[in-house]
Order: C-alpha cells, then structure tokens, then sequence
C-alpha cells in the first residue's frame, strides 16, 4: 500500500510537474498570442490607413489625369490652330514665291529682249557711223582735191589780167568757205 501510494504520489506530483510545464506553457502561448493580436491590430490599422491613403492616392491621380487629359486636348488644339495657322501662312508664301518666280522669268524675258535690241541698235549705230566716216573721207579727199585744184586756178589766174585777178579772189572766198566748212564737218561729233 505504501509502494502504491508513493506510486501515485510520484504520479500526481509528475501530473502537477506536467499541468504546471502546460500552464506556463499556455500562458507563454497566450502572451505570444496577445502579442500576436496586437500585431494583427497594428497591420489591420496600418493596413486601414494605407488603403486610405491609396484610395487618396488614386483620387489624386485620378484628378491629376483628368486635368493632364484636358491640358493635353487643349496642347493639342492650340498646336491644330497654329498648323492651320502656318499651313494658311506657308500658302500664302508659296503663292508669293510663285508670283514673284514668274516675275523674276518675265524680266529675264524682257532683259534678254533688251539685251537683243540693243545689240542690233549698237550694231546699226555701228555701221552708220562706219557710212558716215566713209562719207565724211570722201567728202574731205573732194574738198583736198577742190582746194587743189583752186590752188592751180590761183596759181594761173595771179598771171591774167584784173579782171582775171577778181575771179581769183572771189575764189580765194570761195576756198576760204570750204575750209571753214572743212573745220565744221571736223568739229562735228557725229563726224568725229
């Protein structure tokens, strides 16, 4: 009975050794437990405030979008107007160009036009005054001859008698007028 009861003893204090190793055991566990829960509480909250924040954050950038969107329209009808602007100008320009290229060809036309007419006029002029110096050696190689030949009427009328020696001086006049007439042709610039 002894060895019986010290049995049991030795059981009950192993079971009491046991229930106070799962006591402890649970109350470690049941702290690890509220340690846990807390946790959980911080990320729940942590958790509730970053989807706050997200839901501010997409807010945001929805907002942000919307308003890049409209900014963008309107970049993009600022840049139609001012295509269509410089698309008007850079007509208008060609258009000037073209005129302006046609004007350019329609005075090389005429200057090539005068260019022709004035060749034709220098070589007109030219040959005019090739006439009029053949004209002007002719008529002073007649009036050499003229002047010679007055010179040997002189020569043959200063042996005749007075009224011979009239004649010679009216010839003489006559001589005087050619020469004079010689130097007028000479001092005429058509003639030069």
């Amino acid at each position: 009975g002894v060895f019986l009861y010290n049995h049991l003893q030795q059981k009950v204090r192993n079971a009491e050794a046991l229930a106070q190793k799962y006591k402890q055991q649970q109350e470690a566990l049941s702290a690890q437990l509220q340690v846990v829960y807390e946790h959980r509480s911080r990320l729940e909250r942590s958790l509730q405030k970053e989807r706050g924040e997200h839901k501010k954050t997409k807010e945001d950038f929805l907002v942000y979008k919307l308003e890049a969107q409209e900014a963008l329209n309107k970049e993009k009808q600022d840049s139609m107007n001012r295509y269509g602007a410089l698309s008007s100008q850079h007509k208008i320009l060609k258009n000037q160009h073209d005129d302006v290229k046609k004007q350019l060809l329609d005075l090389q036309l005429q200057h090539n036009s005068l260019k022709l007419e004035h060749r034709k006029a220098l070589e007109s002029h030219s040959q005019k005054y090739t006439q009029l110096q053949q004209e002007k050696d002719s008529e002073v190689t007649n009036l050499q001859d003229t002047v010679f030949k007055l010179r040997e009427e002189s020569k043959l009328l200063r042996k005749a008698h007075q009224e011979v020696h009239s004649q010679l001086l009216n010839a003489q006049a006559q001589m005087e007028e050619f020469r004079q007439l010689k130097e007028a042709l000479q001092k005429m610039p058509g003639l030069r």
